[in-house]
């Protein structure tokens, strides 16, 4: 039969625009689907052979792969299951049917559809993707079972031809006339033995059907010892080489796999000089089938805290890989996680890379979440100290975690660790501090800073100290946001140390020392009205402390108020952040406070009040460990006072 023209429809060409210049992000995605095909034809024998005997077995199931450097031109051959000419024509045809007005549209909207799904996950818009790195493909098929092959051609622009071909065995051969190499727009030089090696070692090394690239090298005539022969005849020898190890870990059973593989093919896929702290192979059946190794890291990666774009899981389908970091298998807190999902169901979309919304996706991931959650409790668990390793370097995404994933906050909680005022000086859990809470206590207190050591000496903690509540130490600006998102864990209320009004003791002991602070306050009414007044740029209240024992003053947020330290943090980021002012909470007790009660009492219009009230607001910053606003100032009140306290001595 003698060629046969088909015209493009425009909407094909608009098409082939679109997937050519905007869908794929790196050309040389092409040989991955055109190999991806390939195995997919071999797949397809396979399986018919079992039920037709006929189909001859004796041929070698492979995928071949040659260069004609002069010539630049790559061809691809299988021994797959072929195609007849009106399935050439439907298969590849596909691209020229009713569906690719919807497909195009769906595409412009980034849309993720069932319906696109089914359209784009069909044989022909991948093979066009060849088209990147070609200017004309040719492509001979042969039909397991048949005698006669089809000739394809096109240019990729507005038609293709269909002519009677010839091939010696069932299969598909696909011949790419190449474009010039362009690497600054991403098309390499697919001539050149090494880039095909990468490439096929890149994306479709667990291929489970051998790559094998003729190759050929310039050899020496040698002697008898096997030394060249100097001005000797020079032969070309021609050797196969196969590109693709077959071995992917992940589809073994875990006890076919030693330790030593785990931990070589992490380093691999992690570029990391040692071993995993924790490996986990995952093997699903049922409704939707995959099977993943995970692992999770020792040390953080440099870029753990920067938003960078290639990071997530590889995925594969059918043992080739779709997408090298798939950020949509596991929740961005849990970016530190390195590994591999291969699925035979999911779907295929026109570029592999546009899954985002698939519903088999969501599954995998819920499913991974856990998984990693539940490997990192085990660790908590039986192993602490290993866990404290994995805490002090991959910890803080965690913290991220409990306060976005809703779902899992239920197990990502008690995975945290804190410091506390507990006497052993260990890194404990929120489940360690409620097992040791006071009989009758309803909250969990915490206390914020810059080092574990400033929480310790800050007078915010005195009464906690003295009565012996356990209080957790958050030194990571992170955690107060953590805090604040979660309100309270189990049946117990977080409460900081450094905000609102703070009751400790029996129900009894409450009532009475708030009945004893009312009274005093009365006494104080006047000096406070006072200093309120004097400090108001920096003060909203002055009032009597319930947690101060022997420090004289502090300085207290109201509960929604940001602490010091988050609010430094915050003013780094943004200059123009309002001025947050906190409560001046002064020690009843302490007699430097009962001093000046009595002496303001007997002359209110003596100067020294407002100097007195700059100093102890001051006092109550380096208390905390926050910068004094005129450090000058202070210096001069204090050497004044000491000249004068001298001189009346």
């Amino acid at each position: 039969m003698s060629a046969e023209t088909f015209q493009f429809q425009a909407e094909t060409k608009q098409l082939l625009e679109l997937m050519i210049h905007s869908l794929y992000s790196s050309k040389e995605i092409f040989l991955r689907e055109l190999i991806s095909n390939a195995s997919d034809a071999l797949d397809r024998l396979h399986f018919q052979s079992l039920t037709d005997s006929s189909l001859n077995k004796d041929v070698p199931k492979e995928i071949r792969l040659e260069v004609d450097k002069d010539a630049k031109i790559l061809t691809i051959s299988d021994t797959g299951i072929g195609m007849t000419r009106e399935e050439l024509i439907k298969n590849i045809g596909t691209i020229a049917q009713s569906g690719t007005k919807e497909l195009l549209d769906a595409l412009k909207e980034d849309s993720s559809s069932e319906t696109v799904s089914s359209l784009i996950g069909q044989f022909g818009v991948g093979f066009y993707s060849a088209f990147m790195g070609a200017n004309k493909i040719s492509l001979v098929t042969r039909k397991a079972g048949e005698e006669s092959a089809t000739r394809w051609e096109s240019e990729g622009a507005g038609e293709y031809t269909l002519s009677d071909a010839t091939r010696a065995n069932h299969g598909t051969t696909i011949t790419l006339f190449l474009k010039d190499a362009d690497p600054e727009n991403g098309l390499d030089d697919f001539t050149s033995e090494y880039t095909i090696e990468n490439v096929v070692k890149r994306y479709s090394d667990f291929v489970r059907y051998p790559i094998i690239l003729k190759t050929q090298r310039e050899e020496v005539e040698k002697d008898e010892e096997g030394k060249e022969i100097e001005g000797g005849k020079k032969s070309i020898v021609v050797e196969d080489k196969t590109l693709n190890s077959m071995k992917p870990l992940w589809v073994r059973s875990k006890n076919d796999v030693t330790e030593e593989e785990y931990t070589e093919f992490y380093k691999q896929i992690s570029r990391s000089w040692e071993a995993p702290l924790s490996t986990i192979p995952l093997s699903v059946e049922g409704m939707l089938e995959y099977k993943a190794l995970l692992f999770i890291p020792k040390k953080a990666p440099f870029d753990l805290y920067h938003h960078v774009p290639n990071r997530g899981l590889r995925l594969y389908v059918r043992s080739v890989l779709i997408k090298e970091h798939c950020e949509e298998l596991l929740p961005s807190y849990l970016r530190f996680v390195q590994g591999v999902v291969d699925s035979s169901d999911l779907p295929l979309n026109v570029s592999r890379e546009m899954l985002q919304q698939d519903r088999h996706v969501k599954q995998i991931r819920k499913f991974l979440t856990k998984k990693v959650l539940d490997d990192l409790k085990y660790l908590l668990k039986e192993e602490y100290d290993k866990y404290c390793e994995f805490w002090e370097e991959l910890g803080r995404p965690l913290k991220e975690g409990a306060s976005s994933d809703y779902d899992n906050r239920d197990k990502i909680l008690p995975l945290l660790l804190f410091s506390s005022s507990h006497e052993d000086g260990k890194l404990g859990t929120l489940d360690g501090y409620v097992e040791r809470m006071k009989e009758g206590q309803k909250e969990i207190f915490y206390m914020t800073g810059e080092s574990k050591e400033e929480i310790e000496s800050s007078p915010h903690l005195e009464a906690f100290k003295a009565k012996g509540y356990e209080v957790l130490y958050l030194t990571d600006p992170i955690d107060e946001l953590v805090f604040q998102s979660l309100f309270q864990y189990k049946d117990f209320k977080f409460k900081s140390a450094g905000k609102g009004d703070v009751e400790l003791g029996s129900d009894e002991e409450k009532e009475e020392n708030k009945k004893k602070l009312e009274e005093q306050s009365k006494d104080y009414a006047d000096l406070f009205e006072f200093l309120k007044e004097k400090l108001s740029e920096s003060v909203k209240e002055v009032r009597l402390s319930s947690r101060l024992t022997s420090s004289p003053a502090c300085l207290v947020g109201s509960d929604f108020d940001l602490s010091p330290q988050l609010e430094r943090f915050l003013k780094q980021r943004k200059e123009d952040m309002p001025k947050q002012k906190r409560i001046l909470e002064l020690n009843p007790e302490h007699s430097l406070i009962k001093k000046m009660l009595a002496g303001f009492n007997e002359d209110k219009e003596s100067t020294r009040w407002q100097e007195y009230g700059d100093l102890l607001f001051g006092y109550a910053l380096l208390a905390e460990g926050s910068k004094l606003p005129d450090p000058a100032r202070f210096n001069r009140l204090v050497v004044e006072m000491m000249d004068r306290e001298l001189a009346e001595s």
